[in-house]
């Protein structure tokens, strides 16, 4: 028997089991502290802004020599107010950055949110036909035992597990697949399709001896790919009979034909292949002034981020248990439900992906350095007239005052690094990944005692 406690008004619950007594107290989310936080130096920004604050405190020492040596180097108090916009631009600068912080903690949340409810729905809701169901005998192929589908259901859910950790390691720009927080939930199926090793079994794209087959991303009807040959200067095309012969290989029909400027082979991602205005276009309606893009024409070099293979193969798996007759007791807005939970995993996927690759302009950022750097190294012969030696303690707290904001800043506008203040994403996925194996170990799964069958007709 288990008893509880709860002392007054505090966060602290003891619960006394027969596995013993354990102590749980309410996580905050920071303690209050003042002091402390004032001398503190770890996980503060002034390791960050030590060295200009000193270079600033160095030659307002300078200043203040140069002035006791009798050389009048003050400077009228206008001069301040002039440059007092500086203290506008820190705040708007500020504020843009806790603006992409908070979004990006606000997409992965709801990430995490979608990936939930994904989990738990494939859980509950993929089970096999009761025996007295009406459709049975409606789905020949719904012949897995409870077993089978159990482990097809956990692998779906590793899958949906695993889209998070992906999408950790595509926002830091980590590549490959060789990451620990991948062992045990990746399959080595999808691994193969992240590799591009994946070969559609209908088609034979081998059109030359010792070249591997590859995935076709035709734009058009027909694949084509172009043979060794010499590539045009204007159009890098290559063609079976040396530059200008306008013949490529249909692959798919297995003879020669007419070059089409049309039969194109996607960009691959990150490669800035955009002609330059004024160039001739491979396409006759698109004049001199616009650009077109050379699509890579070798499919093998393609590549995809990992967080969409999973996606694809999450979308395929729902796909087979409603084809196999898995998930009829949701009838097909169950269905459609969970897609919507994919595509919201991809759309916070894109956010996320949105302020990662979309960081402040660097012409901001520098002019806002000079500015703070022109307004710092003008203070010092402003105060010196009236303060003499003692305005370098105040030049230097106004530097660190302000090169702190800008400091913090300019580290909390990527949140998904590697920083001490950047986003907790291995805590976050580590939550994630508990809370789905717990589902999986402890709670039961949909269909035990359960039955019924919806057509998608209404009632009958």
């Amino acid at each position: 028997m288990t008893s509880i406690s709860v002392f007054g008004k505090s966060s602290t619950v003891v619960v006394k089991g027969s596995k013993g007594t354990k102590i749980i107290s309410r996580q905050r989310l920071r303690k209050y502290s003042w002091l402390p936080d004032v001398l503190r130096l770890k996980g503060s920004v002034v390791p960050r802004i030590v060295g200009p604050v000193l270079t600033v405190t160095i030659f307002a020492t300078g200043a203040a020599y140069v002035w006791s040596k009798g050389i009048d180097v003050s400077l009228t108090n206008s001069v301040v107010p002039l440059l007092s916009v500086v203290g506008l631009i820190l705040v708007f600068r500020n504020g843009t950055s806790y603006d992409r912080y908070y979004e990006g903690r606000k997409d992965f949340g709801t990430m995490v949110s979608h990936i939930r409810n994904l989990t738990r729905l494939i859980w509950v809701n993929v089970s096999t036909p009761p025996l007295d169901d009406a459709s049975k005998g409606k789905f020949p192929a719904a012949n897995l035992t409870p077993a089978q589908l159990r482990r097809k259901k956990v692998d779906t859910i590793k899958l949906a597990l695993v889209f998070a950790y992906a999408v950790k390691h595509y926002l830091r720009g980590e590549d490959g697949l060789d990451w620990d927080d991948y062992g045990g939930i990746l399959p080595a199926s999808t691994a193969r399709l992240a590799r591009g090793q994946f070969a559609p079994p209908t088609k034979d794209y081998r059109y030359a001896k010792g070249t591997s087959a590859y995935t076709s991303y035709a734009a058009t009807e027909y694949t084509t790919r172009r043979n060794s040959g010499d590539a045009s200067p204007e159009s890098g095309v290559l063609t079976p009979g040396g530059a200008g012969s306008g013949v490529e290989l249909d692959i798919e029909r297995g003879r020669e034909r007419e070059a089409d400027a049309t039969k194109r082979i996607r960009v691959k991602r990150s490669k800035d292949r955009m002609k330059q205005a004024g160039k001739t276009a491979t396409t006759p309606l698109v004049s001199s002034l616009q650009q077109t893009v050379d699509f890579n024409t070798d499919p093998d070099a393609l590549s995809t981020p990992l967080p969409m293979v999973i996606a694809h193969e999450l979308s395929r798996s729902l796909f087979r248990f409603r084809r196999d007759g898995y998930l009829e007791t949701v009838g097909p807005a169950g269905m459609n439900a969970m897609n919507q939970l994919i595509q919201g995993m991809l759309d916070m996927m894109t956010c996320m992906e949105r302020v990662a690759n979309t960081p402040i302009p660097r012409s901001y950022s520098i002019h806002l350095k000079q500015c703070v750097s022109l307004y710092l190294f003008v203070l010092p012969f402003v105060l010196v007239k009236e303060l003499g030696w003692g305005m370098v303690p105040i030049v230097t707290v106004v530097a660190f005052t302000l090169m702190g904001i800008e400091g913090i800043a300019d580290e909390i506008e990527m949140p998904f690094g590697l920083d001490q203040s950047d986003l907790p994403l291995e805590r976050y996925c580590e939550d994630l990944r508990e809370e789905v194996e717990f589902m999986v170990e402890k709670l039961p799964e949909g269909g035990e005692g359960m039955y019924g069958y919806d057509d998608g007709e209404g009632d009958d």
